[in-house]
């Protein structure tokens, strides 16, 4: 299974957890790590080169840090352009059908803000519904996302582990286990 990662970080040399996110992920075999804002710092998207990227891989991941309960301007915009009707979705649009897509996400807040009963009133799953049906429609296999919470108190040997799971995700090729918390 080849994997697009898609990385979507306005910041990435600021970033502790995204960048070793994307450090963790660069050794793995068949996976092509994707800097959306290194690669398109003017914000202008070659539509056709993503498509291509896209056609060429069998699971996309999208990773990025947990903005406003949303991804950053630049992923949303890569999305609007590049999953293009007759392409992505539409009678003929059939190009992703049958692969997979994963959401990989950090959030500053512990996990148990993100309850009902928490600050943040909703589950980072819940939040994420947009990218399911994205997956809906394209005709894509929507895996179950893959959050680090609490990222401010996140220590090193914490992160290390979280990298290992990352690393150990992305080398297996298998879909995420739903209920598998990932803290």
């Amino acid at each position: 299974m080849r994997t697009l990662l898609v990385l979507a970080h306005p910041d990435l040399a600021a970033s502790r957890v995204n960048a070793a996110l994307a450090e963790a992920a660069r050794p793995v075999r068949n996976v092509t790590l994707h800097d959306l804002y290194a690669v398109y710092p003017d914000l202008r998207i070659d539509v056709e080169h993503e498509q291509r990227l896209l056609l060429e891989h069998d699971r996309i991941v999208l990773q990025f840090p947990f903005y406003w309960y949303s991804a950053p301007p630049l992923l949303k915009k890569w999305l609007d352009e590049v999953f293009l009707h007759g392409f992505a979705y539409g009678s003929n649009g059939t190009s992703l059908r049958g692969k997979a897509l994963l959401v990989v996400t950090s959030t500053g807040a512990p996990e148990e803000a993100y309850r009902p009963e928490g600050f943040k009133r909703f589950t980072v799953t819940e939040l994420l519904k947009p990218f399911d049906a994205t997956a809906h429609i394209t005709g894509m296999r929507y895996e179950e996302p893959f959050v680090v919470h609490g990222t401010h108190g996140l220590d090193d040997v914490a992160l290390a582990a979280q990298q290992e799971r990352y690393r150990a995700l992305l080398a297996s090729g298998v879909p995420h286990e739903r209920g598998l918390a990932v803290v």
